[in-house]
């Protein structure tokens, strides 16, 4: 009886970075100032669109469900390990903001500006770690839809991560205009 297939083995970055979030959602600050309902609703929205197109078993995604690449063990074990890498950033990055972090755009009370971690090289680096995972299941997965999913991720992530910024930018000014000059965006910036 095998205990670890391909399948599971697939997935297991996705569950451990679930239950490591629900874990650590457990001990948050209050919040002092919050995006809206409306705008939070939007991000689970594209979310839920992204993890349906890459983990839905039907075929009512037409051309989308075409292959990009043939098969290969060697895109599937890639992606494989590009999963457990970008889940292991997005958690590392999630344990380095500790009680500051939110699903929402917000600011804590007493808020800190992170630079630890992956945080002293990536401003938004949960999204990284979340992107080069989706990028690693998308060559596991090898169609289409996969590929576009992480298309849409990106430009959500980005337009959630601008929002945060521009709090940011408010609550630290030229503390947080330096942090951005040293650390990239999305990923690293090479000096």
């Amino acid at each position: 009886m095998k205990l670890i297939t391909l399948s599971t083995l697939e997935i297991a970055p996705w569950y451990a970075l679930a239950a490591y979030w629900a874990v650590s959602a457990l001990r948050l600050k209050r919040i002092k100032v919050s995006e809206s309902l409306s705008g939070r609703l939007w991000h689970l929205g594209f979310l839920i669109l992204v993890f349906m197109l890459l983990y839905s078993d039907r075929s009512e995604f037409g051309a989308l469900n075409l292959r990009f690449a043939p098969e290969s063990a060697l895109l599937r074990d890639l992606g494989i390990f590009l999963t457990f890498v970008g889940a292991g950033v997005a958690i590392w990055a999630r344990y380095s903001l500790g009680q500051y972090w939110s699903g929402r755009v917000t600011l804590k009370v007493d808020h800190e500006l992170i630079r630890v971690g992956p945080y002293g090289y990536v401003r938004h680096p949960i999204y990284s770690g979340l992107l080069m995972a989706m990028a690693g299941t998308v060559l596991i997965i090898g169609e289409w839809r996969a590929v576009l999913a992480v298309f849409l991720a990106a430009a959500e992530f980005s337009r959630k991560a601008a929002k945060e910024e521009a709090l940011l930018s408010t609550e630290f000014g030229e503390q947080y205009g330096e942090y951005r000059r040293q650390a990239g965006f999305l990923t690293p910036r090479f000096r």
